[in-house]
Formats: structure tokens, C-alpha cells, sequence
């Protein structure tokens, strides 16, 4: 008889990590966020009754003033929203937090649908006009956000037509990504191995994938797959829909390619775009030769695809939750001790939820919710190196954006270019730290390794998401309604460049697109991971130059937020975001990296550690 191993209780290393939204609204919450919502949509009523129809002659000082009050207005919808959407993330299965997420959304799109007006009459001024007020020092410090505003006047509707489209998003892109959340998040995978059946979550089978045995890797990606197939006819359903709405809404606003929203919002070119993924993927021999050399370590004659994250060496185990704080924050003080005391507060004060529960959603964020609270942090803590990777790579967000609040609701975040600089740099803190105080040539190489991997996965992964979005969204213009096999055969075209004949992707892995969320929530939101491993890559290289001079720079950096393009931003710590031959300095990095993992290997002599 098989046994079946039940899945409550499923806290794993990071037990009782959950974190305090009482710092949002405390309890009973749903009062102070109808009690929010309602004052600030009689505020956004008076505000049109004094400004609408008034932009365009507007003077620079009382356009000031209207932006202070405009902000003012919308603070509480994004304390009240980050707090609904936080509550769905810790557990999707509680009807009651679904409810009040969509009672939020619906009140904030009744408040945005008010001071819809403002932006659109801001963007219709005229530019000579435009450029009177923005010359103006009473907007010294918004220029760049009123700039920002009028980069989408070729794309933005009549009134009528942006609050209809805000109106129908509650029931279309949102109520669709709501319910992929719910999907996953309720979905148990079935892993059947040595007689014994168990239950797990998605997180959990996820995390099998990193295990050094073979077997239990396989197993793992079977389940997985057996899983995602169980639920494909409604999470492909979920895609088509989506990404029909995108074309529809591209048509409407004029943008020409899928991809053109998504780079205006990231404040870069297509182009620039282009060249950063042509660039990754003219890397992908550097991929396929680092795969061979893990084949060979691993004493695999073909590497399958639920081997490429196999650990190199002996595995560090479990590493308690405790141990990875310490980790962390000894990395960041190492690098800056006001940076690790920013960390240290999502740790001391319940900014982190880490425990692994049902109905939770897979993956991990950090949210900076508002400037008058403090960002939080979600993850799912299994304890494998990898995870202490993540802490790392959420808390490096998490310090930017408690550091950028500074600069208020608007430009208080990134955009997703630079979004993951602080995020991609505390990753690699945290590495050099870890292979600085490592003696032994073998455990080197595993930490080597292990970054490699990540970094490839950050990089040329990302990019290869990308390419597949494309691949999708373009498909389904053309062709109409696609099916699972079609879908599945487009993932499959993407990752085949990357991979080569080093790695075989099974059948199995074509199902693996049903289950990653930025497809769902941030369309083409993926090539910028590639673009902030890039850039994180130049700024160690300018961090090692420079010493200690260049921390205080970094922090300013962060502090700066979405206060200026990417471009200006960077240009402040001596970075040219604009050259093409940027992103070969950093993959060139990458090159480096594997070329000592191969003499490594050598040096020790590459042997057969599985069957």
C-alpha cells in the first residue's frame, strides 16, 4: 500500500517567518481601508472640481501645488492596495482575501478613473508651453516625472476611453492574474519516489531540483510536470486571454510591437533592447561549454534538463533561516554597515514573510508599498544555497527601496531596468564573501559553480523568456488561439539556442512555461534581469577600482530611486548604459568566471560523482 505524507504544516527551515501588516493597517484593517479609500475619493473629487479644465494654462508654481495635493490623493489607494495584495500573497486561498483584494481594486479604480483628467490634459499641453513650466525652479524637483508623463502622449486615450479600459481591467488582466495566483497556489504536485507518496507544494518540488541526487532531481521534474498538466487547459486559457487583452490594448493605443509598452515604461529603446539580447545570446557557447564541464563533473555522459541546477561538490544541507540572516547581513556590512542596518530591520521589526504555508504564492518579491510605511518581503524559504541567494537578492531590493522613499509615491521606484541593480549586487556580495573565506579548492569550485549557474539563469535564461514572449505574443496575433502544443513547441524553439546539445530538454520540460508569473503579471518584464546582472557586473568592477569611495556613491544611487532616467542615474557613478560595447564588458566577466571554473576542475581532476 503506498503511503501518502500529508502537506499541513508545511512551515519548513523558516517556521514562524511571517511578517506584520498591522505596519500597513492594523486590525480590523478592512474599516481603515474603506474609511482611506472613501475620504480619498471625495478628495480626488474636489481636486477635479478645481483643476479640470485648467491644466493647460496652469502656472508653474500651483501645478507644483496640484501635484503635491495629486499625490496626496493616491497615497492611501497604494497603503490600501499594497496591503489587500500582500494579505492574497500570504494565502491565496482565503475567499476573504480575495474579496478584499477586489473591493480595493474596484475603490482604487474609482479614484483613478477621477483624476484620470489631470495626466491627460498634462500630457495635451502644448510643448513650448511644456517647456516654460518645466524650466520653471518651482518644478526643479518634478521635472522629471512630468517628462516621464508626456513620453506616453502618442499611446493615451480620450477620458472616456482610459476609464472604461481602467473599469473592464478588474474584471480582465487583474481577475486573470488573480486567478493564476489562486491556481498555483492551491496546486499540490505528487512526488512518488521509494514507495512513499507525498504531496507538495509548489515551492517545495521546485526546490527538489537543486538536490544533489539524481533520481530525486527527475522525480522532481516529473512531478512537476504531471502537476502543471493538470491544470494546463485553464492556465494556457489564462494565457491566450492575456495575451489577446495585450494585442488589443497595443492596437488601441498605437504601440507597434508587443515589446513597445514594456520599453517605454523601462525609459530604453527598442533598440538598445536588441542589442542587449543579441549580446547574451552570442554568449550561449560560453552556456553549452560551462554545461559540458558540469556533465563531466557530475559523471553524466548527457545532462538532462533537471540536472542544470545539480549541485557541484558536497551541499551545504539545510541551512537554517537564522544562518542565512547571518550571511546576509554579514555581506552587506562588509560592504557598507548603514546598508546591512537597513536589512537588519526586515529581519528585527516582521518586514519578511519566509515560511513556507498552503495556498501562499510561489516565487519571491519585495513590495515597497508607500513612502509613509516600509517595503516587505516575501519568500519561500526551502533552505538550499540558492535560497540564501534569494534572501539576499529580495533584501537588496528591499534597501533600495526603503532608501528611495525619499523621493515620494511616483519616483519612489525604478523603473524594472534598474530595479534589479541593488537586488543582483547583494547576490554578489553575499558570493564574494562566501568565496573569500573558502580554503578548499573543492568547495570553491561548487561556490563558483552555483554563481555561474545563477548568473547564466539571471542573464542568458531571461533572455531566452523574452525571446519565447515574443515568440507568443507574435504567434498569437497571426494564428489566433493557440494550443498547449503549440505553445509548448514555441518555449521549446526558444530554449534549444541556449541549450544546445549540451543539455536535452525533455518533452516534459516543454509544459515549464505554465508556471512562471512574470508572463502572466509583467509582460517582457524578463530582459530586465539580464540587464541588471549586466550592469551589476560593471559596478563590482567599479566598486574594485575604487574601495571604499565608490559606497557612498552606490547608496546615492539607490536613495535616487525613479528620480531620473536609467541613463542619468547611472552616468552619476561613471557608467554609459548607452555604449553597446557595455554589455560585453559584462558577459566578457561571465567568460572569465567560467574559464576559472574549467582550470579549477582541471586542477582537482574532474571526477565522477554520480551514477
Amino acid at each position: 500500500m503506498t503511503n501518502i505524507t500529508p502537506t499541513k504544516d508545511i512551515a519548513g527551515p523558516a517556521a514562524g517567518v511571517r511578517w506584520n501588516l498591522d505596519h500597513l493597517y492594523p486590525a480590523p484593517a478592512a474599516e481603515g481601508i474603506d474609511r482611506d479609500l472613501d475620504d480619498a475619493l471625495r478628495r480626488a473629487e474636489a481636486f477635479a472640481g478645481e483643476h479640470r479644465g485648467h491644466i493647460a494654462e496652469i502656472s508653474a508654481a500651483d501645478l507644483a501645488v496640484a501635484l503635491d495635493e495629486y499625490e496626496r490623493i493616491q497615497e492611501p489607494v497604494g497603503r490600501a492596495s499594497s496591503y489587500s495584495s500582500l494579505r492574497f500573497a500570504a494565502d491565496t486561498s482565503a475567499p476573504a482575501h480575495g474579496a478584499l483584494l477586489q473591493r480595493v481594486q474596484e475603490k482604487g479604480t474609482a479614484i483613478r478613473n477621477t483624476l484620470v483628467f489631470f495626466e491627460l490634459e498634462w500630457v495635451a499641453v502644448e510643448d513650448d508651453r511644456c517647456a516654460v513650466l518645466l524650466a520653471d525652479p518651482a518644478l526643479a524637483g518634478r521635472a522629471h516625472l512630468l517628462e516621464s508623463m508626456r513620453r506616453y502622449r502618442p499611446h493615451v486615450l480620450s477620458e472616456a476611453e482610459e476609464r472604461l479600459l481602467e473599469e473592464t481591467s478588474n474584471t480582465g488582466e487583474r481577475a486573470w492574474g488573480r486567478l493564476f495566483d489562486e491556481i498555483l497556489g492551491a496546486a499540490r504536485f505528487r512526488l512518488e519516489q521509494d514507495g512513499e507518496t507525498a504531496q507538495m507544494s509548489e515551492e517545495e518540488v521546485l526546490s527538489l531540483l537543486y538536490d544533489p541526487e539524481r533520481n530525486k532531481r527527475k522525480a522532481a521534474a516529473a512531478s512537476l510536470t504531471a502537476g502543471l498538466k493538470e491544470h494546463a487547459h485553464v492556465l494556457a486559457f489564462i494565457f491566450n486571454t492575456l495575451v489577446q487583452g495585450k494585442a488589443t490594448e497595443d492596437r488601441i493605443r498605437t504601440y507597434q510591437d508587443p515589446m513597445d509598452s514594456r520599453n517605454l515604461a523601462n525609459e530604453i529603446e527598442g533598440a538598445s533592447v536588441n542589442a542587449l539580447m543579441k549580446a547574451c545570446e552570442s554568449g550561449h557557447d560560453m552556456v553549452q561549454r560551462y554545461y559540458r564541464l558540469k556533465a563531466r563533473l557530475l559523471g553524466i555522459e548527457q545532462l538532462e534538463d533537471y540536472d542544470r541546477y545539480a549541485p557541484i561538490g558536497e551541499t551545504l544541507g539545510v541551512t537554517p533561516f537564522d544562518e542565512a540572516k547571518r550571511i546576509v547581513l554579514d555581506a552587506y556590512r562588509d560592504f557598507s554597515p548603514a546598508m546591512a542596518d537597513v536589512a537588519q530591520r526586515f529581519f528585527d521589526e516582521g518586514w519578511i514573510d519566509a515560511e513556507l504555508r498552503e495556498g501562499k504564492r510561489g516565487g519571491a518579491f519585495s513590495a515597497s508599498t508607500v513612502p509613509s510605511a516600509h517595503p516587505y518581503v516575501m519568500l519561500n524559504y526551502t533552505g538550499n544555497l540558492r535560497d540564501v541567494m534569494t534572501v539576499a537578492h529580495e533584501l537588496g531590493h528591499g534597501v533600495h527601496q526603503y532608501l528611495a522613499r525619499e523621493q515620494g509615491l511616483f519616483e519612489q521606484d525604478t523603473p524594472l531596468t534598474t530595479a534589479e541593480t541593488a537586488s543582483v549586487f547583494g547576490e554578489m556580495l553575499v558570493f564574494r564573501r562566501l568565496l573569500k573565506e573558502e580554503t578548499d579548492p573543492k568547495a570553491r569550485l561548487a561556490l563558483l559553480c552555483g554563481k555561474i549557474e545563477d548568473a547564466f539563469a539571471t542573464v542568458f535564461r531571461q533572455v531566452v523568456m523574452t525571446r519565447f514572449e515574443e515568440k507568443l505574443h507574435t504567434a498569437r496575433r497571426a494564428e489566433g488561439e493557440l494550443t498547449i502544443e503549440r505553445i509548448s513547441e514555441l518555449w521549446l524553439d526558444a530554449n534549444r539556442p541556449m541549450h544546445g546539445d549540451a543539455v536535452h530538454l525533455s518533452d516534459d520540460y516543454a509544459w515549464w512555461w505554465l508556471y512562471i508569473p512574470h508572463f502572466v503579471h509583467s509582460p517582457f518584464y524578463c530582459y530586465a534581469y539580464a540587464f541588471g546582472e549586466l550592469l551589476v557586473l560593471a559596478l563590482i568592477r567599479r566598486y574594485d577600482e575604487e574601495g571604499d569611495a565608490f559606497v557612498p556613491r552606490y547608496l546615492d544611487l539607490l536613495k535616487a530611486g525613479g528620480s531620473d532616467s536609467p541613463p542619468a542615474l547611472l552616468g552619476r557613478v561613471g557608467l554609459d548604459i548607452t555604449d553597446p560595447a557595455f554589455w560585453s564588458g559584462g558577459l566578457e566577466l561571465l567568460r572569465a568566471m567560467v574559464d576559472e571554473a574549467e582550470a579549477l576542475a582541471t586542477e582537482l581532476g574532474a571526477s565522477s560523482r554520480e551514477a
